[in-house]
């Protein structure tokens, strides 16, 4: 590509060379035929005032000419020839009417360039001056005259292309130049037209200098682009994730709904097609259709729950409370459940003096789904412990919850997928107890919609813990506003 440029380049200085050395030759050549043709004419009138005064004889008329280098022709005032050099004068037409005879016949000196009817096919210049007698006229061919301004010409021509070589050569170097310039440039466009958005043009060009100019704004655009690419693939990335995201959501939810309303539209029908008034069985097959129905209202208000907060739909009213406050308002809720379980609540209260900035509904909802889900894994007689402690966690203040039991441990392989919606680490056990898959998650998301974080720690047969961290001071979050940017997979 560099090459095809040297070559288009050079080729177009060459020509316009070319055409100036045509210019140059066409003016040369006119400007020395006129001026050598003045000189020639100067001389020659010369010569011929000094052959007028001259005693002209024919025995000496042609030896005069021959001096003259030119052909002499004497006329009489009336026009007749009275001699010439070359031709009779008697054969010799009458020369009133030639232009420079007739300028010379009255007084003046006569010149012209014209063929010579004597001499058909040769231009001949004419030179007439006034004789006591009439005219001396001198005619000298124009070939001798053009001879002579073609050499002038040549040497003209010689010393100009000489003057050109310069030229030439500085030319070529400018014209590598900017060749080797042009071909990165369009080599760089090709690579950002084949996706190759890294590429850069080398910065050898100083920036005064219009193509390190052109050389910087062409990289700045590679840069533009290839940040654009990259947010590209990046949105790219996430949208497919968000779709194997909502895919996943729409299998779950659909087979979340699916076993209590298989369930419910069974028992129905076994009611509608007799059982109803078997009083053995119709309490029985309500009461399971309750349960499901009860199932189903869950599911929907955590799905409604995860909603609001993941699209940040989700008002928060933040405010300053004691911490050990909040956690007796939730084990109050949770009581009735774990006595009917035959489980203790056991409180590890923090200084009655600790404060959390939070929302208070979600602080409930948090700590009520993590006893919940102690209570579906901790056999009777175990013991579920609600706490808090101060801590600090950079670079703002917080405080730890946390809510430990003594279940039956979660294995470690499933503590990574623990908060992703509709993950359960023993599924058959979880349905059989109402679960809806959704209450970890939700924990989560509140979590950090508050600006905190959650996490959980495990041994198999021996219990779980799970901590979360609640902010002491306003971290000037909106009351619609959370920390999670965008939706999650958990």
């Amino acid at each position: 590509m560099t090459a095809k440029i040297f070559l288009k380049l050079i080729s177009a200085v060459f020509c316009v060379l070319v055409v100036s050395l045509v210019a140059v030759d066409f003016m040369a050549s006119r400007i020395a035929e006129t001026s050598y043709v003045d000189t020639v004419s100067r001389e020659f009138v010369g010569k011929c005032r000094i052959l007028a005064l001259s005693d002209l004889t024919p025995e000496n008329f042609k030896a005069f000419a021959k001096a003259a280098e030119g052909r002499l022709t004497l006329v009489k005032s009336d026009g007749v020839v009275l001699a010439d050099s070359e031709n009779e004068p008697q054969k010799m037409e009458n020369h009133q009417l030639r232009p420079e005879i007739a300028a010379a016949l009255q007084g003046e000196v006569g010149i012209s360039r014209r063929p010579s009817p004597t001499m058909p096919g040769s231009q001949f210049l004419y030179i007439a001056v006034p004789v006591n007698s009439g005219a001396l006229r001198l005619a000298v061919p124009l070939r001798n005259v053009q001879a002579k301004v073609n050499a002038i010409r040549f040497q003209m021509l010689g010393a100009t292309t000489l003057a050109f070589l310069p030229a030439i050569l500085i030319s070529a170097f400018f014209a590598r130049y900017f060749s080797a310039r042009l071909g990165s440039i369009i080599e760089f466009a090709h690579q950002l037209a084949q996706g190759n958005f890294s590429a850069r043009l080398s910065s050898s060009a100083p920036m005064g200098n219009e193509f390190g100019v052109l050389s910087a704004r062409l990289n700045d655009t590679g840069e533009k682009l290839q940040e654009m690419f990259e947010q590209l693939q990046k949105e790219h990335v996430e949208l497919e994730r968000l779709e194997r995201i909502r895919k996943d959501f729409v299998i779950n939810v659909s087979h979340e709904l699916r076993t209590p309303l298989a369930s419910i539209q069974g028992y129905a029908e076994t009611l509608l097609d007799g059982a109803l008034a078997d009083p053995h069985h119709n309490t029985r097959f309500v009461q399971i259709i309750h349960q499901n129905a009860e199932r189903l209202t869950r599911l929907t208000a955590d799905l409604l729950t995860l909603s609001r907060v993941e699209l940040k739909s989700q008002r928060f009213n933040f405010a300053s409370y004691y911490v050990n406050g909040l956690l007796d308002n939730a084990r109050d809720s949770m009581k009735p459940m774990a006595d009917k379980q035959a489980i203790r609540l056991v409180m590890a209260y923090a200084s009655p003096t600790t404060e959390v900035f939070c929302d208070s509904e979600a602080m409930h909802q948090i700590v009520t789904n993590l006893v919940d889900n102690a209570l579906k894994y901790t056999a009777s007689g175990g013991s579920i412990t609600i706490g808090a402690r101060a801590g600090v966690v950079a670079p703002q203040e917080s405080v730890e919850v946390w809510v430990a039991d003594t279940g039956v441990g979660i294995p470690e392989e499933d503590l990574p997928r623990l908060f992703e919606r509709f993950y359960r680490v023993d599924k058959a056990r979880s349905r059989e107890l109402g679960g809806t898959g959704l209450g970890l998650a939700i924990v989560k998301h509140l979590t950090r919609a508050m600006g905190g974080e959650v996490r959980v720690e495990s041994t198999l047969e021996q219990g779980s813990t799970f901590f979360f961290t609640v902010p002491v001071h306003d971290l000037g979050l909106s009351p619609d506003e959370s920390i999670q940017p965008h939706l999650t997979a958990s």
